[in-house]
């Protein structure tokens, strides 16, 4: 075996896995096609008559077209911050996750969380297999995209809860109904508390356990996968922490991320001289509505839409000016993108391509702003590749 495999954990593994595909027929793919057609339709037709909004269609024919260009660029923004994000965390662990592979597995995954309906598991197969591909074993993988999805997300639940309980107690303009300020609020309270107890899992629980998954049938393989998963989230949690504790300046993509999308639906008011709503109402009837990604529908279509304006107009904002702003913010943030994600899909399959024909395992680059202060993912990782090594090598039956 190649003294290198084992240092980044299953060269040999990612060389056999094959991409993952949704195996349509040519029935299924029509169906889908006529789904998302007819989705549309609904949405920009039917709906703004059905709501009884008369001038609907002939504002978005109205709308200034230097504001949508701008909500365009700004969107751009949105998108730059997620593959400076992705960067950040992911390229340390492989030389080949560079500026333009992120982009690449970051825009192609996004397109496959939008176009498939199964609430982001498309995206998730789709960037792991690349990650797998770069040279990342499998436990390393998990670890690192649950850091990603953590810091990622920080900001979601940071807003719902300030702009919950801020509209709630009145702190913040714009008031608004419980079920939409408070609730929300403490979900995202929940949320917090169960992220911050991963980290006292202890890290040799699956020592301590081991006795649990000894044994080779079904069921020990089975308590083995299960007793696997505590540790390796609690490693995913605190490699985030690390990195803010690093202040890594590429962290500064997951606000962009969010930022900046929030801004084209403030921009796609102004485009249809509608006034925004109070910023606080602004992002948390985003935020509302992003629930709808939740949905087995491709990218939330319809359910995004439909609690992005529902929570506009509970909170105030006349419906007619939510309807018009939401419509033209979804045109800008899931149709546009839809399809330069499709494009560095096709050019993500040539990069791993060639990285099937370099023979050299890839090599860790451990490239940190302040590398010092990282010594906990340094260490986390090498648990990781150790893990992964064992399996490879087949001395445990205990995989991620």
């Amino acid at each position: 075996m190649d003294p290198a495999e084992p240092e980044h954990g299953s060269r040999r593994g990612a060389g056999e896995e094959q991409m993952p595909s949704a195996a349509l027929s040519r029935r299924q793919l029509v169906l889908f096609v006529l789904f998302v057609l007819g989705a549309a339709a609904f949405m920009y037709l039917v709906l703004p008559r059905v709501a009884g909004v008369g001038q609907t269609i002939h504002s978005l024919g109205n709308a200034d077209v230097a504001w949508l260009i701008g909500a365009v660029v700004l969107e751009v923004c949105s998108f730059g911050g997620y593959v400076v994000l992705f960067r950040t965390v992911f390229a340390p662990e492989s030389e080949r996750i560079d500026l333009v592979t992120s982009y690449q597995i970051a825009l192609a995954g996004l397109a496959a969380t939008r176009l498939f309906a199964a609430a982001g598991a498309g995206g998730i197969a789709l960037t792991a297999w690349a990650l797998r591909r770069a040279g990342l074993g499998r436990r390393l993988v998990a670890a690192r995209m649950l850091t990603f999805l953590v810091l990622l997300y920080f900001f979601f639940g940071a807003v719902l809860l300030v702009c919950g309980v801020g509209l709630w107690a009145g702190l913040l303009g714009g008031g608004g109904p419980t079920l939409l300020t408070l609730i929300p609020a403490l979900i995202a309270a929940g949320a917090f508390a169960l992220t911050a107890a991963a980290t006292l899992v202890p890290r040799d629980l699956e020592r301590r356990l081991a006795h649990l998954s000894a044994g080779g049938g079904p069921l020990s393989r089975w308590t083995a996968r299960v007793v696997a998963v505590p540790p390796l989230a609690a490693g995913g949690v605190r490699a985030a922490w690390a990195m803010v504790r690093a202040r890594e300046i590429g962290l500064l993509g997951a606000g962009a991320w969010w930022a900046f999308d929030i801004a084209v639906l403030w921009a796609s008011f102004k485009a249809f001289n509608a006034p925004p709503p109070p910023p606080a109402v602004l992002a948390m009837s985003y935020f509302v509505g992003m629930l709808g990604n939740l949905l087995p529908l491709p990218g939330g279509l319809g359910g995004v839409e439909g609690g992005m304006i529902g929570a506009l107009v509970a909170f105030g904002t006349p419906l007619s000016s939510a309807l018009v702003a939401v419509l033209a913010y979804r045109a800008i943030s899931f149709w546009l993108p839809t399809i330069p994600g499709v494009i560095a899909y096709l050019h993500l399959r040539r990069t791993v391509g060639r990285w099937r024909q370099d023979e050299r395992p890839p090599r860790r680059t451990g490239r940190f702003t302040r590398p010092a202060r990282c010594y906990a993912i340094q260490n986390e990782v090498t648990a990781l590749e150790a893990a992964d090594a064992k399996v490879a090598a087949g001395t445990t039956d205990i995989a991620a």
